[in-house]
């Protein structure tokens, strides 16, 4: 708990960076950012790593200068918020870093969906992480996070569907196919939730805008898991672009 005179340090990197002291913002110079987004994502880190890592190509006299300023302003600018020694630097434990809390979020999914608040599909749909940085070792980051976001939503979407909760299940899957369209086990589960709901107008037309988008960017087809939920169509001769799949008949009749 904190104490009397304590400071609140909170750090956002998801949708765009924020550091706030006591639920007041404060202006951080973009090079200080750098220092203070690798340490939050990666850790603990070396001087001579971080330097390495975030001035790439300059020298190593001019890279280890970089960070020496950048930690000089940090240090005297932002009071017991960054733990320098002479070879280490890393941040307070004190400091709330929204990252941490989304990565602990889809970690509760994981290990049980049933625990978690209404309404996380929502935050792991707006979980993007530092959307207009485009440095490697950021974009590293971002898509792994996104991977682990993906994973989150179509565990939720798969437990809700399970236990009949089909708005959320939908929400949820509909999330996840906005974060990466192609995604096919994604794709899977909207279906199932249309058919579930009875929805099959909606179920024959999120199927056909996955095929589309999946030929055009792509240019390959769906696989033959989606055949288990659309019934392929009997027939003599090669199916047509869009008569591969027909919707099953109300009641589940093929």
């Amino acid at each position: 708990m904190d104490g009397p005179g304590s400071q609140r340090w909170e750090l956002k990197l998801l949708g765009f960076w924020q550091l706030k002291l006591d639920g007041q913002p404060v202006a951080v110079g973009i090079r200080q950012q750098r220092v203070i987004a690798a340490l939050a994502l990666l850790g603990a880190r070396s001087r001579h790593s971080l330097s390495s890592l975030l001035w790439p190509d300059s020298s190593e006299t001019q890279a280890a200068g970089n960070l020496r300023a950048s930690v000089f302003h940090i240090t005297h600018k932002l009071p017991s918020f960054l733990c320098a020694s002479n070879d280490s630097l890393f941040l307070e434990p004190d400091v709330e870093v929204d990252f941490h809390r989304i990565r602990w979020l889809i970690a509760d999914i994981q290990d049980s969906a049933a625990t978690v608040a209404a309404g996380s599909a929502d935050i792991l749909h707006n979980a993007d992480l530092l959307p207009d940085w485009y440095d490697d070792w950021v974009i590293f980051e971002q898509e792994r996070l996104q991977q682990l976001r993906l994973d989150g939503l179509e565990t939720l979407a798969n437990y809700y569907l399970r236990m009949g909760a089909l708005g959320r299940a939908t929400e949820a899957a509909h999330a996840a196919t906005s974060i990466e369209p192609l995604r096919e086990s994604a794709q899977l589960i909207l279906l199932r939730c249309h058919l579930e709901a009875g929805n099959n107008a909606s179920a024959t037309r999120a199927f056909i805008e996955f095929r589309g988008r999946l030929g055009r960017e792509l240019g390959v087809r769906p696989s033959s898991r989606f055949a288990e939920l659309l019934d392929p169509q009997p027939t003599s001769t090669p199916p047509s672009a869009e008569s591969q799949y027909r919707l099953p008949r109300a009641g589940g009749a093929g």
